[in-house]
């Protein structure tokens, strides 16, 4: 493994990590503030105004929720990555593993013949050595159409 030579590069832009991270930070603090007006309320007003609490909360818990989901989504973004590959860096075509390429099909009116021929197609026309690019095709024998 002296010789290893990497398939690709990763590297990540500095000024968008800054852009994204400032982005991310800034809508936290805007989503802090707004959890802590949405708590509020729960606090200051005395016992007997009747002020409808139940869409309150719904609307508390709903922002939560979508809150969580934005930071989930921000994962990605916190530390973009963008790759450069070098695909003469390839091994020989003898040295290429084989493959084997399995296409299950079972529903007809689902899957239809026409979808499942151009699966295949697509599959037999990569840019591999043919000899070593094996294309299976799985029926459950459930209809004639499929069959044939």
């Amino acid at each position: 493994m002296e010789n290893y030579v990497p398939m690709h590069e990763c590297h990540g832009h500095k000024i968008s990590i800054i852009i994204n991270r400032t982005h991310a930070i800034l809508h936290s603090i805007a989503i802090l503030f707004l959890i802590h007006y949405r708590l509020s309320f729960f606090f200051q007003h005395p016992p007997n105004i009747t002020i409808p609490t139940l869409p309150w909360l719904l609307i508390f818990v709903s922002e939560l929720l979508l809150y969580l989901a934005w930071l989930l989504a921000q994962s990605h973004r916190w530390r973009p990555v963008y790759r450069t590959v070098f695909p003469e860096r390839l091994p020989a075509d003898d040295k290429l593993p084989a493959i084997d390429i399995f296409i299950c099909t079972a529903d007809p009116n689902k899957e239809p013949s026409v979808e499942v021929m151009n699966t295949v197609i697509s599959a037999m026309a990569l840019d591999y050595p043919p000899e070593k690019l094996h294309v299976y095709v799985s029926d459950d024998a459930g209809s004639d159409a499929t069959l044939r």
